[in-house]
């Protein structure tokens, strides 16, 4: 949903990432990355608006925004990239690798997420270039994982097909 919304309000097609090691994360992710790629494939199929960047897979771990946009611009010379960043996000920026390259590399765009534990508006960060709403739908991924790991339904918190493949592949039990 936010994806959708970003690519319309900023009127460019989104790329949904999914990280090969993220370094903020104390435990290792709960499915690993080509399952993870294969969910977003699944979620955004059909869309023309979303779609699924795989460089990062592709990179030495951990997983740093600026290696990823480096990469993603030795690949794509002359585009400018927009890294659309959840509020809650915001306040890790000054612990990011490398975080003084990104005006370089990337204009920052903030969405902010229902309850988020992140600053509220208005949000000065100065490497934010934007902010944009976002529907107020109080949807996470660690919400999903839970809800599985319960044996809870996650019918309509994801596509259809996300939910089989999980089901299919036993993740988050």
């Amino acid at each position: 949903m936010v994806a959708e919304t970003a690519a319309e309000e900023l009127g460019v097609r989104v790329r949904l990432m999914p990280a090969r090691e993220q370094p903020f994360k104390g435990a290792a992710h709960a499915a690993p990355p080509p399952q993870r790629a294969a969910m977003l494939g699944l979620a955004v199929a059909g869309n023309p608006r979303l779609g699924v960047e795989l460089i990062e897979l592709e990179l030495p771990a951990p997983s740093y925004t600026v290696r990823t946009l480096r990469a993603l611009a030795e690949r794509e010379p002359g585009n400018r990239f927009v890294l659309l960043l959840g509020a809650d996000a915001v306040q890790d920026l000054a612990a990011w690798y490398e975080v003084e390259r990104l005006p370089s590399l990337a204009d920052v765009v903030v969405f902010a997420r229902p309850g988020s534990s992140g600053p509220p508006p208005p949000y000065t960060h100065p490497l934010i270039r934007r902010v944009i709403e976002v529907p107020a739908v109080d949807i996470s991924a660690t919400l999903v994982r839970r809800w599985v790991a319960e044996g809870r339904s996650i019918r309509y918190l994801v596509p259809d097909a996300v939910r089989e493949y999980i089901a299919e592949h036993g993740l988050y039990r």
